[in-house]
């Protein structure tokens, strides 16, 4: 006698893992594109925020703005564990600096992009988080805090904080460059 097994449910949680993917994808891809050093970190951001919800589906509540906002979250703090881990890597001296690779027509918008890239990574994980959802991605102090649960003052002193932050950084290479 074979074992007849049940067709999936509607919401089984791989359907629900599949949905989130083919609904969020691209906006978590953009999110990590700019915080990452490139197209494969960001998918590997990406990869292993999926990989998170699909460890622990029931944790990812429902609705798409609470979807969004978890899987943001999420991908914020991994992102934030890779760059405490390299710190402490680059601490110890384990981790070399990447080679710029630029063809000589690209190259002072790769060493721009480059210097303030590092700029970036100089930043503490969630402020540099701040600075590039509103700076770069384009959203509202509002929007931040949903997407971080955090308040907006928060975020608006994050903001600030992160700016002066970037000058300090930044200024040598700007007098350089006169």
């Amino acid at each position: 006698m074979a074992t007849v097994l049940p067709a999936a449910l509607p919401d089984s949680p791989a359907e629900r893992l599949a949905a989130l993917f083919d609904v969020h994808y691209d906006r978590l891809y953009t999110l990590a594109r700019r915080m990452a050093a490139d197209a494969d970190a960001a998918r590997d951001l990406v990869q292993d925020t999926f990989l998170r919800a699909a460890r622990v589906p029931q944790s990812v509540p429902q609705g798409h703005a609470n979807e969004e906002a978890w899987l943001v979250r999420v991908l914020i703090n991994i992102g934030r564990d890779q760059w405490r881990r390299a710190a402490v890597r680059k601490r110890h001296g384990a981790a070399a600096e990447p080679p710029v690779r630029a063809a000589r027509d690209h190259e002072a918008a790769l060493v721009a992009r480059t210097i303030v890239w590092r700029a970036l990574d100089a930043l503490p994980p969630r402020r540099r988080a701040v600075v590039v959802m509103h700076e770069i991605e384009g959203l509202t102090s509002a929007a931040i805090a949903s997407l971080l649960g955090v308040s907006a003052i928060t975020v608006r002193w994050h903001l600030a904080a992160g700016r002066r932050d970037l000058a300090r950084v930044l200024a040598p290479q700007m007098e350089e460059s006169r």
